[in-house]
């Protein structure tokens, strides 16, 4: 691939289309969505459901710990590919859960947080990182911001698709999905680099300076900021997921609910691009908390029970929080172990995340099922989110920071050769 389709940008616009119908898209944005319609088709409670999300949750944690091994190994095109494929084929599996008997459900939510693995923001992170150094915060922030378009649209779609299908076909479309806007893209564009600037050759190579995974797992920082990221993921999740269910609770029309859920979406796609602006520019643990300020006051206009706009600018914050969680804990295992093991190192932390992503939505549905309300867990999300403030802000300096800027007239550099 040579000329303008060379350029190193194209990677960040296919990780961007690819995360746009990821496995946070797709398995917990939509949730929200197809919770009420399949708990009742099934016969299975909000709780229950909301546990099978949990046990994908933990599957796609064990499957990121391979993940990042893989891509250190055999590089982020051979693992995406057929991963991909397979993610695609069984969201489209999810149209023939059937509640007799119960553990098949909770058996395709296992299998799809497997294979949902190679659509987390790992193997995206991992090849954008190798093309990035001075620009990596901006470039991770705009394709993550994927994820946020993705929780604009894709809810949307699943939701016009269960108004005029049924909720079946709702998932066999978004299959399909997966396979238009993850699958070509990713197979045209998303390569490593082969040849780069001089300065930036080590990272190219992938054989950059950085800090062994053995290193890292002994690393206070390494826990610092893998439990600060876990805290925060469960709070804001467990909050976003359950949006449109405890709106329509309080009489809002499904469809502006959903659509209060499309404004979380819309606070993803700036939060993430405002952050990885910044993150370039400013310590990245001071960005971390200012942006985790902003869902503590989000999750307590949702706990008020007050009238629009008040629950859209709540499900606003909460998305901003969210929108820069992925684009910091990406930067920061670049910045603090550098390149070396990222794949391994950012794979297992993220593991640790993702467990976040599916118990908070389930505590908040055993929350609704015990006190018949969400309020009594929104305020235990409060205190999380309070501490992961606290620990990220104690990360300290980088110990990989980017390399000397060069002088601005240096024109645009594309590899050769991909």
């Amino acid at each position: 691939m040579t000329g303008l389709w060379a350029n190193r940008w194209w990677v960040v616009v296919a990780s961007a289309c690819g995360l746009m119908v990821g496995q946070g898209s797709i398995l917990i944005f939509t949730f929200g969505v197809f919770l009420k319609p399949v708990s009742e088709g099934l016969g299975v409670s909000r709780g229950e459901l909301s546990s099978a999300l949990f046990v994908s949750t933990w599957t796609t944690a064990l499957g990121c710990l391979a993940v990042g091994w893989l891509i250190d190994r055999f590089g982020t095109r051979r693992v995406m590919m057929p991963g991909i494929f397979l993610f695609a084929l069984t969201v489209m599996g999810f149209g023939f859960m059937e509640a007799d008997p119960v553990w098949l459900i909770y058996a395709i939510f296992a299998i799809a947080g497997a294979v949902g693995t190679i659509q987390t923001p790992v193997p995206y992170a991992a090849a954008i990182s190798k093309w990035f150094d001075r620009e990596r915060g901006l470039a991770l922030g705009l394709a993550t911001a994927g994820v946020g378009l993705g929780t604009v649209l894709i809810p949307q779609l699943a939701g016009a698709l269960i108004a005029n299908f049924g909720w079946r076909e709702a998932y066999f479309g978004l299959g399909g999905a997966i396979l238009i806007l993850a699958f070509l893209p990713v197979a045209f564009f998303v390569r490593e680099p082969v040849v780069a600037n001089p300065e930036e050759s080590a990272v190219a190579r992938g054989a950059a300076p950085g800090a062994p995974a053995s290193v890292a797992l002994r690393s206070w920082r390494f826990w610092s900021l893998t439990i600060g990221f876990f805290l925060g993921v469960m709070s804001i999740n467990g909050t976003i997921v359950h949006i449109v269910a405890l709106l329509t609770d309080r009489g809002v029309p499904a469809q502006t609910a959903t659509g209060l859920l499309s404004a979380a979406g819309m606070a993803i796609i700036i939060g993430r691009i405002i952050c990885g602006w910044c993150l370039d520019r400013f310590h990245g643990p001071y960005v971390a908390a200012c942006f985790f300020v902003l869902p503590m006051v989000g999750i307590a206009l949702l706990a008020s029970g007050w009238t629009m706009p008040w629950p859209l600018i709540g499900a606003a914050l909460c998305g901003t929080g969210i929108g820069a969680e992925i684009d910091l804990m990406a930067f920061f295992i670049s910045r603090y172990f550098g390149l070396k093991a990222y794949g391994t190192i950012y794979g297992l932390s993220f593991a640790i995340f993702n467990i976040g992503t599916g118990l908070g939505p389930a505590l908040s549905g055993r929350s609704f099922d015990y006190f018949h309300s969400y309020v009594p867990i929104f305020m235990v999300y409060e205190g999380a989110l309070a501490i992961t403030c606290l620990l990220l802000v104690g990360l300290g300096p980088y110990a990989y920071p980017a390399l000397r800027k060069l002088p601005q007239t240096e024109p645009e550099r594309s590899p050769r050769t991909i």
